[in-house]
């Protein structure tokens, strides 16, 4: 991993993925409130049981089933998730629309894995993902009006609308990668950078359940162990990839066991409770230097593979119904905040207006945010680039600038 000699060797800025772009009219109300709310942890403290026991493989139970929180961090967690789910309602809307082309892979029903997983991690810990990043995007610190204007393809998207559903970046968040299972080596080269310097950083690197058979994965897990890296490889399985269902697809459905001679943790990835207390547990095994671990997130996803996909030939509606009816993970925590009379049903359904509004605004926002010029067409392709070179257009004899 290059890192510009600038840069030096504080683990904050160490992998801080540069802003391509700066500059960009921002809400500050429409940001992630993750961080700055996480640390104000209030005087009550509420204690739950997960949803479903751990699982590990080759190593011992050391996670707690019965968890603590205070009143802050669930309220936190529930405010989060939701925004997220109010940001992919409406961008599922806004692709029936046709206001969103091309590519939008939906987070709904896998809220609960992005944020019990930031929730137990540092800020400057990198994390790095598949396609279906809009969760993971908002949670590293990307504003709504950034997210709804780089699924709209515009001027103000994240990446000035060139990269759409699939490629987002943030400080300490290497995006969104399009090739199914490409960003596992790329996230074992992250983990060798942050062994190489000596820094006490962890990678968080995830995939799905459809990449996990590929060949870079079990690559990476044996330099990963070899070289005993800092790393978690992090399985979401929403239990298809695209429309194969994982028992079609893969002979063990054990992900978590399948770095075999590196330990692993199975997480219900509904209960963000757990997801939490497992990454927790996780990111401080690695960062005492015990090498990488694998865990799985037991999850599942809403709608199809992406917007294209109906999601209907390979699954039943009941199966769908089920799952939303017995495991959603907003509903099962919104459960636990009443019946634990950490708050009332009136001051949840608060919380959903005001984000609704949020997003609404962030869309108003996005849609008057003006197309990318043509010429950004041959910009922003390498960032640092000779002050001649010139990026070659559709034909041999046409050449643009770049910046």
């Amino acid at each position: 991993v290059h890192v510009p000699a600038h840069v030096g060797v504080n683990s904050a800025k160490m992998y801080a993925a540069r802003r391509l772009f700066s500059g960009k009219p921002l809400s500050a109300g429409a940001t992630s409130q993750l961080w700055s709310r996480r640390m104000s942890s209030g005087s009550d403290v509420f204690t739950f049981q997960v949803a479903q026991p751990f699982k590990y493989h080759r190593m011992e139970p050391c996670i707690n089933e019965t968890v603590t929180a205070t009143r802050d961090e669930l309220m936190n967690m529930y405010r989060e998730m939701q925004m997220i789910r109010t940001m992919e309602d409406k961008a599922k809307e806004l692709y029936q629309m046709k206001s969103i082309r091309g590519f939008c892979h939906l987070y709904i029903g896998q809220e609960a894995c992005a944020i019990g997983m930031e929730m137990s991690v540092r800020r400057d810990d990198p994390i790095i993902s598949a396609y279906r990043i809009h969760g993971l995007a908002y949670t590293r610190g990307i504003p709504v009006t950034e997210v709804f204007s780089e699924l709209m393809g515009r001027k103000d998207g994240n990446v000035r609308g060139k990269g759409g559903s699939m490629h987002m970046y943030n400080d300490n968040f290497f995006g969104g990668n399009g090739i199914v299972g490409a960003q596992v080596p790329l996230g074992t080269g992250l983990a060798f950078a942050i062994k190489y310097r000596e820094l006490d950083n962890v990678c968080m690197c995830l995939y799905g359940d459809g990449g996990a058979n590929q060949g870079q994965v079990f690559e990476s897990y044996n330099m990963a162990a070899l070289w005993k890296l800092p790393i978690i490889y992090i399985c979401e399985n929403n239990k298809y990839g695209m429309g194969t269902s994982e028992v079609r697809s893969s002979a063990s459905i054990q992900y978590y066991t399948r770095g075999d001679f590196i330990p692993g943790i199975w997480v219900d990835g509904m209960d963000v409770l757990a997801v939490r207390e497992g990454v927790a547990k996780a990111a401080e095994y690695v960062r005492a230097g015990n090498g990488p671990l694998v865990m799985e997130f037991d999850t599942y996803r809403y709608y199809g593979h992406s917007m294209s996909d109906p999601g209907k030939s390979y699954r039943s509606p009941d199966e769908v119904k089920e799952v939303r009816k017995t495991r959603d993970p907003i509903v099962m925590l919104k459960t636990r905040l009443i019946d634990s009379n950490v708050t009332t049903l009136g001051e949840l359904k608060a919380i959903d207006k005001e984000l609704s509004k949020l997003v609404e605004k962030a869309v108003e926002f996005s849609e008057a945010s003006p197309l990318p010029d043509v010429v950004e067409a041959f910009h922003h392709i390498y960032q640092e680039a000779p002050p001649t070179f010139h990026v070659r257009g559709c034909d041999p004899l046409s050449f643009h600038p770049h910046q």
